[in-house]
């Protein structure tokens, strides 16, 4: 699978690693999307599978609503209200959530 998980940060990022082999690749908006940005994130994506990965807060909420526009076939992983964005997420969550959206063969163990 030639796929990719779009994030907000550097740090969700690192968490998110700690559970994927490197086949899957691993891109960060950097905070707010601008045009550039999202120029850059779209070239990157060209015939990947794409996964959204954002924080359950307004910010996470405004970049995923971004990014869902710009891709609109791509898949949802979702972290709850009340953690600490993606990389405050309990590890069984995140395993959850990646298991719910087929990537089961990439986490590692």
């Amino acid at each position: 699978m030639d796929a990719v998980i779009i994030v907000e940060g550097t740090n969700d990022r690192i968490h998110l690693k700690k559970f994927l082999s490197e086949e899957i690749e691993i891109l960060c908006t950097n905070g707010t999307l601008n045009a550039h940005r999202l120029e850059k994130l779209v070239q990157k994506t060209v015939e990947k599978q794409i996964f959204i990965f954002t924080d359950n807060d307004i910010a996470g909420k405004k970049i995923r609503k971004t990014l869902t526009e710009a891709f609109p076939d791509a898949e949802h992983l979702y972290t709850k209200k009340g953690y600490a964005g993606v990389e405050g997420t309990p590890d069984e969550h995140i395993i959850n959530q990646l298991e719910k959206s087929d990537l089961h063969e990439y986490i590692l163990n």
